[in-house]
């Protein structure tokens, strides 16, 4: 398979569908997906037309994580080879994470290692109820360091000295229970009707105060309710009336019309 086909992207009305396409390998990923699914990141990135990416992984699986073969081969590279690959990782992963779009993740099979980290990434996660996930890294002597800060924002440190240490599989059930996914489904079929009705949702919604409302969350998580933070968002929400999306939402909504951003 040549390095472009490992990540596939297709466009329409504004939904862009970034799929691993290694099934054969349960869609683990080596320095050429990462490169390659960064490059698409850093491309969406640009495109004002995309409001919504969906990540999904073909065949079987959503992702098993790091090919094994890589991690081989990474086991005689000098620190600073090791270093740079890691890097690397650690910056496709940021850039999933702070997308100014809506990421929904559609995760079946398996989620393990970096693959979970994806799933943790996204800002919606539907995943079918018996998929498999596990932070399996310490199976094998490593640790997951570069999707742990992901991995912690969803679900928390508490979770995560559990799972980090036992390398436990878990279901979607549980997933869903411990804050990673949101919503559970049974079969293909209803993971697209639910997708549907999930992008059905953001349909109505001003796209720049959409990216906007992401942005607050990952500014905001984690920091002291204190007067910066009060400022902070005051400006924001000044900023925000103020602004093109919010005087179109107001009077569409007194002139009980859709607004703009509603294509038929």
């Amino acid at each position: 398979m040549a390095t472009t086909d490992i990540v596939l992207t297709a466009v329409d009305k504004g939904i862009a569908t970034i799929t691993l396409n290694r099934p054969e390998a349960h869609n683990a990923f080596d320095e050429h997906v990462i490169a390659t699914l960064s490059g698409k990141l850093d491309a969406l990135l640009i495109e004002r037309d995309v409001h919504t990416l969906v990540l999904r992984g073909a065949g079987k699986s959503f992702s098993a994580g790091a090919d094994l073969n890589w991690m081989k081969r990474a086991a005689n590279f000098t620190d600073q080879q090791n270093k740079g690959d890691a890097l690397a990782l650690a910056a496709m992963l940021n850039k999933l994470a702070t997308l100014p779009k809506t990421t929904i993740a559609c995760v079946q099979g398996v989620a393990m290692g970096g693959g979970l980290g994806l799933v943790a990434c996204c800002d919606i996660v539907i995943t079918q109820a018996d998929t498999l996930f596990s932070l399996s890294e310490v199976k094998l002597g490593l640790i997951p360091a570069t999707i742990a800060p992901y991995v912690l924002r969803a679900i928390g440190e508490r979770q995560c000295r559990r799972y980090f240490q036992t390398a436990e599989r878990f279901t979607g059930e549980t997933a869903c229970a411990i804050g990673l996914a949101h919503e559970v489904v049974t079969n293909e079929g209803e993971m697209e009707s639910k997708l549907a009705q999930i992008l059905e949702s953001l349909h109505a919604n001003a796209p720049h105060a959409k990216g906007e409302a992401k942005k607050l969350c990952l500014d905001l998580a984690g920091k002291p309710l204190d007067q910066a933070m009060m400022n902070d968002t005051a400006t924001r929400i000044a900023q925000t009336r103020a602004g093109v999306e919010a005087r179109e939402g107001l009077n569409a909504f007194l002139e009980k019309r859709k607004p703009s951003w509603i294509k038929a």
